[in-house]
């Protein structure tokens, strides 16, 4: 058996940046990205300091299911979007920007609960 590691930049749709982003989270090949799933090892992303990104997210989703990032539409993106802010909420400084709050107020965003 080797002990020879996959980069995470093997999976679909990471790429270097992903690949650095998950080693200062402490997340360092494919097989240990896999085995933690997108939503922990996103969660991880963002208590290393990584800023919220929902397109991040379901890249990442979609790189763990083996498609395309743009494949994520319809009810499918929306149950990942709820998915995110979930995790968003939990990760410590990851709190909604002026910009968001600002047209939430407005009606321009959904409101998030």
């Amino acid at each position: 058996m080797s002990d020879q590691k996959t980069p995470i930049s093997s999976i679909p749709n990471l790429g270097p940046a992903s690949e650095a982003a998950f080693a200062r989270a402490g997340v360092h090949s494919a097989e240990e990205l896999r085995a933690l799933g997108a939503d922990a090892a996103y969660m991880r992303l963002l208590e290393s300091g990584t800023r919220a990104h929902f397109i991040g997210y379901y890249v990442l989703v979609m790189g763990l299911q083996g498609r395309p990032w743009n494949d994520c539409q319809g009810a499918e993106k929306v149950a990942l979007r709820k998915t995110f802010d979930a995790l968003k909420a939990k990760a410590p400084g990851q709190s909604r920007s002026a910009l968001e709050a600002a047209l939430d107020s407005l009606g321009v965003v959904e409101k998030r609960k």
